[in-house]
């Protein structure tokens, strides 16, 4: 991703056109954490605790319902072997659901001084990422640098990256040579090269966003990022460096992207109304959030 494609300098030149913006799904409490899987698009509803998939005509269904509190991360992700693991940001677990649906511990980062799990990414070697932001939001904690931490195959924990300002979104790019992390309060995208044993090394900003607060991320087959934006109420394609390079404009803030369909070029865009952290709980009982897509210039890669 050093340099850009001739592709990618032609597409930096001028913003690309809007194609049409389609709802998919209405009626979310707070959807987090879309994955393209089996077909179809994954997602996590917060507020209604739930895992749901839903087609590209727009049938939906609840495929995993969950014991925690509302609001807290219940994000997720499959590991090669086809487990999914969930986020269990208040227990601070990582759960895995065996075959007769129940949950068990895959791994525990409790005693990591972490108070707010959030994100994780799965890579193709089956190195597993979780992310925290080092407080608690929902709880109106002080701000505290977050960290990466790393499950391997084998079920050996450890930390391997630290003073993250708010960690959110990441993706593994297809070679599985490296990890980037959307830091959403330092308004950048931030990448880490993936050593042999899964240890993050050689950390640098891959993109200073500017005004940009991300938050779910996922990497297309031209090197770019796109990236949500809750506050700015958009979704954000940007090329190694920042330039952006498309800018998708809503009516709410967006939480979420990814790219699927069956040539992974369509963008699934997860939105919900939002005046603030503190008003999310009453927010999530007007269920304004959905499930958006448009067509994107280039296919999805890597992980999730």
């Amino acid at each position: 991703m050093t340099h850009m494609s001739e592709h990618q300098s032609a597409m930096s030149s001028k913003q690309v056109s809007q194609p049409e913006l389609k709802t998919l799904l209405n009626g979310l409490a707070m959807g987090e954490s879309p994955r393209w899987h089996n077909e179809r698009l994954w997602f996590s509803d917060w507020g209604a605790r739930e895992i749901v998939v839903v087609d590209l005509a727009g049938s939906s269904e609840v495929m995993v319902r969950l014991p925690f509190p509302s609001f807290q991360a219940i994000c997720f992700d499959w590991l090669p072997d086809g487990r999914l693991l969930v986020v269990s940001s208040g227990a601070g677990l990582l759960l895995q659901m065996t075959l007769a649906g129940m949950l068990t511990t895959y791994a525990d980062l409790s005693h990591f001084a972490n108070r707010g799990w959030n994100e994780i990414v799965v890579d193709g070697h089956g190195n597993t990422y979780v992310n925290g932001g080092g407080f608690d939001l929902m709880a109106g904690e002080k701000f505290a640098p977050g960290m990466i931490v790393l499950v391997t195959p084998d079920g050996f924990v450890r930390q391997v990256a630290d003073d993250i300002a708010f960690p959110n979104g990441m993706a593994v790019t297809a070679d599985n040579s490296r990890l980037i992390v959307a830091e959403s309060y330092g308004k950048r995208l931030t990448a880490f090269d993936i050593l042999g044993d899964g240890s993050l090394a050689h950390r640098r900003v891959w993109a200073d966003l500017g005004e940009g607060v991300p938050d779910g991320i996922c990497i297309d087959a031209d090197g770019a990022v796109w990236y949500a934006d809750v506050p700015n109420k958009r979704c954000v394609r940007v090329c190694e460096g920042g330039e952006v390079l498309q800018t998708i404009n809503l009516d709410r803030g967006c939480f979420a992207c990814m790219l699927g369909g069956p040539d992974r070029k369509t963008l699934f865009l997860i939105a919900t109304e939002c005046r603030g952290m503190d008003k999310i709980p009453e927010l999530a009982l007007a269920r304004t959030g959905k499930v958006l897509t448009i067509e994107a210039p280039a296919p999805g890669v890597g992980w999730p």
